[in-house]
C-alpha cells in the first residue's frame, strides 16, 4: 500500500538508536526525506543520514533552548516537515525501587523521557502552526500502561505522555491542522542496544514472556512499521489519539507456566 509519505519531511528524535534507526530507515523507504536527531551519538547519525539521504541534527532535548533551536535546523535542511516521531528518551539499566531512589535519578528520568517530548512537541506545532499541515507519533512502553517494579521514574514519564499529554494535544492540533493527528506507539520488551544487557538472562526473558500470548520479543522493525503506518495519512488517517501497543499481545497477567 502507498503510505502517501513520499517527498513528506520526517524528524525523528533519538534516530540514531535502536528502535531509532528502524524508524528512520523506514521512512526513507517511503521515500520521505528523514532528519536523523541526536544527543551523544554524531557519527552513528551522520552515517545514517548519509545512508539514507538524509540529514543528522544535534540537540539536547532537555534544554530548551537547543530543543527550540532543532526544528530551524530541521526545516532548513529538509525544506519542509510534515511529521514528528518523539522517540528519544532513556531507559535506567539499574533496578532501583522508590524507597531507594535518589530524587537525581528521578528528575533525569523525567526529563529524558518528558520534558524532551514536551519541549519536541511544542517546537513542531509551532511549526504546524504556519504549514496547517501535521501528525505526531509519540514513542511509549508498555511500562506506561502496567508499570514497573524498580524503573518507576520511567513508568511514570512514559505514562505522562501516552495518557495527559497525548489525549490534550490530539484536541489541540486540530485547532491548528483540521486533520492533524496524535497517536502513541508503546514497545514491549524489544530486542535492541537499550535492552541487550537485560535480554542476555535466559531466565528474565522466559519471564516477560509469560505475559505475551505470542511468546516472543519484539523486533525494532515492528515497531518502526507500526510507527510509519500511524504517520500515513493514507494508511491511518482517520486514527487519532490511541495507544497502540507493540507488545506480542502483552497483558498484565501471566498467560503460560
Amino acid at each position: 500500500m502507498d503510505t502517501g509519505l513520499s517527498g513528506k519531511g520526517v524528524l525523528v528524535t533519538g534516530g540514531a538508536g535502536g528502535i531509532g534507526t528502524a524508524v528512520v530507515r523506514a521512512f526513507a523507504a517511503e521515500g520521505a526525506r528523514v532528519a536523523v536527531h541526536y544527543r551523544t551519538s554524531k557519527r552513528r547519525a551522520e552515517q545514517l543520514a548519509e545512508e539514507i539521504g538524509g540529514i543528522a541534527v544535534h540537540a539536547d532535548l532537555t534544554i530548551e533552548e537547543e530543543a527550540d533551536g532543532l526544528f530551524d535546523s530541521v526545516i532548513a535542511g529538509l525544506g519542509r516537515l510534515d511529521v514528528l516521531v518523539a522517540n528519544a528518551g532513556v531507559w535506567p539499566k539499574a533496578p532501583e525501587p522508590v524507597w531507594e531512589m535518589s530524587f537525581e535519578r528521578w528528575r533525569a528520568t523525567i526529563a529524558a523521557n518528558l520534558d524532551s517530548v514536551f519541549l519536541s512537541c511544542r517546537g513542531f506545532l509551532r511549526h504546524v502552526r504556519e504549514t496547517g499541515v501535521g501528525n505526531i507519533v509519540i514513542v511509549g512502553s508498555t511500562a506506561a500502561l502496567f508499570g514497573e517494579a524498580d524503573h518507576s521514574d520511567y513508568s511514570a514519564a512514559k505514562a505522562a505522555t501516552s495518557y495527559g499529554l497525548l489525549r490534550s494535544l490530539k484536541n489541540e492540533i486540530v485547532r491548528i491542522a483540521p486533520a492533524g493527528r496524535v497517536n502513541v506507539v508503546c514497545p514491549g520488551w524489544t530486542a535492541t542496544e537499550m535492552t541487550r544487557e537485560a535480554l542476555q538472562d535466559e531466565e528474565f526473558v522466559g519471564r516477560i514472556t509469560r505475559t505475551m500470548p505470542l511468546r516472543k520479543l519484539g523486533t525494532a522493525d515492528d515497531v518502526a512499521r507500526t510507527i510509519v503506518a500511524h504517520a500515513s495519512d493514507r494508511i491511518s488517517g482517520h486514527v487519532t489519539g490511541q495507544i497502540v501497543t507493540v507488545a506480542g499481545g502483552m497483558e498484565g497477567r501471566v498467560l503460560h507456566d
